[in-house]
């Protein structure tokens, strides 16, 4: 048996207790917004709050389930402003064409004429976001 007859010990401290954290429903919902505040801030999102990578996409898909209560009103899908470009008159070109691009809170993209009947792509896309 060792007898420790050296200086006495006045002062212990405890620098990390280890062990698993809990985050709220609406702390998680926090964390996933504030990844896709920016382009590739997934891993820097990540490291902030001590989780992994994996930890945090599997939120951000648990998020897009709502599987952590309503999303907020912003809603996670961020808006693109694109500078008009000017039209070319030509067979492709012609007065009123155009295609709309929508983007499901699931990723899911539907790109549709302009002529399209609303309340068929309206079907659609509630269609697609039930889909996982």
């Amino acid at each position: 048996m060792d007898i420790y007859t050296g200086t006495p010990i006045s002062r212990l401290e405890i620098v990390e207790r280890g062990g698993r954290r809990r985050f709220s429903g609406e702390a998680k919902l926090r964390i996933v917004e504030e990844s896709y505040s920016g382009r590739r801030l997934g891993s820097a999102t990540a490291r902030k709050y001590g989780i992994t990578r994996s930890q945090l996409n599997d939120w951000r898909d648990a998020a897009r389930a709502g599987r952590f209560g309503p999303v907020s009103s912003a809603g996670f899908v961020p808006a693109v402003i694109v500078p008009e470009v000017a039209a070319t008159s030509g067979p492709l070109m012609t007065e009123g064409s155009g295609r709309i691009e929508l983007v499901t809170t699931n990723g899911r993209r539907v790109i549709v004429d302009h002529s399209v009947d609303v309340e068929a792509v309206l079907r659609i896309v509630r269609g697609l976001e039930t889909l996982r």
